[in-house]
């Protein structure tokens, strides 16, 4: 690879994109790459998320297709060619037909090779793209993207056995989700050591969606609260935690029940909703916190685990899915899926901790490398196998990495 041009994610302030850019050329700058940043233009300044959930279905659209016409530009100005890699962070990119529509009719002396991130898409049954009945139309740009990409990294194991089953006819590999460490820890200030420093309360990061299961959330808030039996008569019971509901833009939900839910519980004191964070003022709550929490059926890796394990917060999720991946099979970070005796176990075990625990830490580390890991890949010589690289998915056995501790 001579040159990488990247296809980065358009910015938003409730999300990890607004600091990916800055991860990866950190790690571009490292590793001394040649590479191009393909601009894209935005269609305003806000950094919100209007319409969808995950990324602006408007803002997606406009700054993908402003990027292809870049990329598009600078192919026809000959500054693409086949020692150069295309890397796109999200397979869903607008426009990107225009690539093999391209190279089926350019010299190959003048074709790159082309790899994108997959991040879910429709081979999660819990993404977005169902609940808003894409997968028709959806499935099938997958297997045209998987038809001419060169390859297709992906954050997990588990993700390999549903990209396999939905036949897509690429080559798979497994790099973990992009994160920059460094970046975040910079953000704060000093970081509590004893836990017994830090504000005694639980933090909801994730979306308030249905995918992400707030109402378990919210029964184990209520659950805390009402019941006494966690301890004995005679003890006087310790101060109730704070469960809190963090957000980087208003609180918005794609079940209006689960909204309305959540202000009655913030009424009557059960849970705590901090909501228009900026990303620092989101990590300050982090630092000073004890616990994150998360009880989705859409993550497979998620950013937050990483954020909350970098300003030394304990993770507490379900041993669902990914998660035994993501944590190495370590029982005091994951309860059983849907047990609200088990999570409340769990919770009240880490909430004992004094001094953090041993594993705090190394999720963030492991994750950390995502990007160079990336790298890695997009680097492999033009005609090597890629069954050479490490992280390499393929034939029949790829389920033998599934329960390995990746650290």
């Amino acid at each position: 690879m001579n040159k990488l041009f990247y296809m980065g994610l358009e910015p938003y302030e409730g999300r990890y994109t607004l600091q990916l850019q800055d991860w990866n050329e950190r790690v571009f700058k490292k590793r001394s790459l040649e590479y191009v940043i393909v601009p894209g233009e935005t269609l305003d300044n806000s950094k919100a998320i209007v319409t969808g959930q995950v990324l602006d279905a408007h803002g997606r659209s406009y700054f993908a297709m402003s990027q292809m016409m870049s990329l598009v530009k600078m192919m026809r100005e000959g500054q693409v060619d086949n020692d150069s890699v295309i890397f796109f962070e999200d397979m869903f990119q607008p426009g990107i037909e225009s690539l093999p529509y391209i190279m089926n009719q350019i010299p190959n002396e003048l074709r790159p090779r082309v790899y994108v991130r997959c991040l879910a898409q429709t081979i999660d049954p819990d993404d977005f793209v169902h609940v808003w009945g894409m997968y028709d139309w959806m499935s099938k740009y997958e297997q045209m993207v998987s038809e001419f990409v060169d390859g297709v990294l992906c954050a997990s194991e588990e993700m390999v056995a549903h990209i396999k089953i939905a036949g897509w006819r690429t080559e798979t590999f497994v790099t973990g989700l992009p994160y920059g460490k460094e970046e975040v820890s910079l953000r704060t200030g000093a970081r509590p050591y004893f836990m017994r420093e830090r504000a005694n309360r639980i933090v909801f990061a994730a979306r308030w969606d249905q995918e992400k299961q707030p109402n378990f959330y919210m029964d184990l808030a209520e659950r805390w609260s009402t019941e006494k039996g966690l301890y004995s008569e005679e003890a006087e019971p310790p101060e109730l935690p704070e469960f809190a509901i963090c957000c980087g833009g208003p609180l918005r939900s794609n079940d209006p029940k689960l909204l309305q839910r959540a202000k009655e519980l913030e009424k009557v004191g059960i849970i705590k909703i901090y909501d228009n964070l900026k990303k620092d003022e989101y990590y300050d709550i982090l630092a000073n916190s004890k616990v994150l929490f998360n009880c989705a059926l859409q993550d497979w890796v998620s950013n937050t685990v990483s954020e909350a394990d970098t300003l030394g917060a304990m993770t507490l999720f379900p041993a669902y899915r990914s998660f035994p991946e993501v944590f190495a099979n370590n029982a005091e970070q994951m309860y059983i899926p849907w047990s609200l005796d088990d999570a409340t176990s769990k919770l009240e075990n880490l909430l004992s901790y004094d001094i953090p625990p041993k594993w705090v830490g190394k999720v963030s580390d492991y994750q950390n490398k995502t990007i160079d890991r990336t790298v890695d890949v997009l680097e492999l010589p033009k005609f090597a196998k890629p069954s050479s690289s490490p992280y390499w998915r393929g034939g029949n056995r790829y389920r033998n990495n599934v329960s390995v501790p990746k650290y």
